[in-house]
């Protein structure tokens, strides 16, 4: 049977050494970066599993390499390990594309359990969007991340496209609130439910000029996107 591949970046080479062997001592196969730098082109060598990474590196932060992972892979589970506290950094770290968040100092039970709930989550097949999907007056351009209103082009975040996705394979349908955050966040806990409230309320307005085009909250359900398509 083969080993979980997991790709672990951090620029501490004591605490980086300790995480790679004792997450090898648990049967997974760890491939370590310790450069912004080399982390690209060693996902793409190892295609790993799951990544964890660490925010401040060298060259290039954890936040954008996620970004860049996201346009490779958009499903792949990624975990932030990092010193920083506070909650914007938290915020950031979804932004960019995190499915979890781990502090440091962290025990290796916590990181395993993790990594485990992870590769666990239900992975939900997506519908195959064209590359320009079209919502009303709006065209979304799904492999480059942006909403297009004519000449008004709006570039949408990770987590906004994920969202508009989803909803895009449900045009005139109702999809309930827990498949979007399995789908956009990977699970359904309280925190991620309160996020999705703020980026559905994003949506709502880079799509107010349209009044064709309707993200309508069904209570206790989940959402109807309402799109007209005449």
């Amino acid at each position: 049977m083969s080993k979980t591949r997991i790709l672990y970046v951090e620029d501490e080479p004591f605490l980086g050494r300790i995480v790679k062997e004792s997450l090898e001592s648990r049967d997974f196969e760890v491939h370590m970066a310790t450069d912004g730098n080399d982390v690209i082109d060693l996902f793409k060598k190892i295609n790993p599993a799951v990544c964890v990474l660490d925010i401040m590196l060298p060259n290039k932060d954890g936040y954008t390499l996620a970004q860049n992972i996201r346009q490779i892979n958009p499903a792949i589970p990624i975990i932030f390990v990092t010193a920083k506290t506070q909650t914007n950094d938290l915020v950031k770290g979804f932004e960019a594309g995190g499915n979890d968040y781990l502090r440091k100092p962290f025990s290796m039970e916590e990181l395993i359990v993790r990594i485990n709930n992870l590769l666990r989550w239900p992975k939900k097949e997506s519908v195959s969007l064209p590359e320009i999907t079209k919502l009303g007056k709006y065209e979304f351009l799904t492999n480059r991340y942006e909403l297009k209103n004519g000449e008004n082009i709006r570039k949408l975040s990770h987590r906004e496209a994920m969202l508009l996705q989803v909803l895009s394979e449900n045009i005139n349908k109702v999809v309930t609130r827990k498949d979007v955050l399995l789908r956009v966040w990977g699970d359904d806990s309280f925190f991620n439910s309160r996020n999705l409230d703020v980026y559905v309320t994003k949506l709502r307005d880079y799509l107010k000029e349209d009044s064709g085009v309707e993200i309508i909250t069904i209570k206790g359900v989940g959402y109807h996107f309402a799109v007209d398509c005449t």
